[in-house]
């Protein structure tokens, strides 16, 4: 039987939790710009829905980092401020940006969820099968943002690169910070 070291179990939880609530931050970004300056009804809708989501994830980590005491990142409120900020700015660029902006960080997600999964012992079985719930929820999300208009054509590609390093920067620093 394969046992996960505490300490990694620690990271993981810290740092999903991080990325769950920058995903709803990121959601409430687009929404705001959506209802003040963008005005788009469908998408809309469709925000809404991913980031019902995306509540239910950061839900459950929130619970596990209480049940198991663990220290949530220090940077949580600068985390707030940056998705929030992304999802904002993606957002008055363009349906298209806004899209790729989910599916970015949702490719970036998917590889992150990957890896715990196969990382996580079954000492961790609700864990590791929650993380597997998840991931299937942003792939999902990943999909409907290609459906609805995500592209990495032409200066697209950039704003791809940008959001990933940045999604990947702040996985990184969360598991230690």
């Amino acid at each position: 039987m394969k046992k996960t070291n505490s300490k990694k179990i620690e990271q993981f939880i810290r740092v999903d939790h991080a990325g769950e609530r920058g995903a709803v931050k990121i959601y409430e970004g687009q929404l705001l710009a959506l209802k003040t300056i963008c005005k788009n009804s469908n998408l809309e809708k469709t925000i809404e829905e991913m980031k019902i989501h995306e509540i239910k994830h950061k839900n459950y980590f929130e619970e596990e980092i209480k049940k198991r005491k663990i220290k949530p990142t220090k940077l949580l409120p600068l985390w707030d401020l940056l998705g929030v900020g992304l999802g904002f700015g993606s957002t008055i660029l363009g349906k298209e940006a806004a899209m790729l902006c989910t599916a970015s960080v949702e490719e970036v997600i998917d590889e992150h969820y990957k890896s715990q999964i196969e990382q996580l012992g079954s000492d961790e079985k609700d864990l590791k099968n929650k993380i597997i719930e998840f991931r299937e929820d942003e792939l999902h999300h990943k999909d409907i943002a290609y459906e609805k208009g995500a592209t990495k054509k032409g200066l697209y590609s950039i704003l791809d690169k940008i959001i990933k390093t940045g999604s990947k920067a702040a996985i990184k620093i969360s598991e230690r910070v």
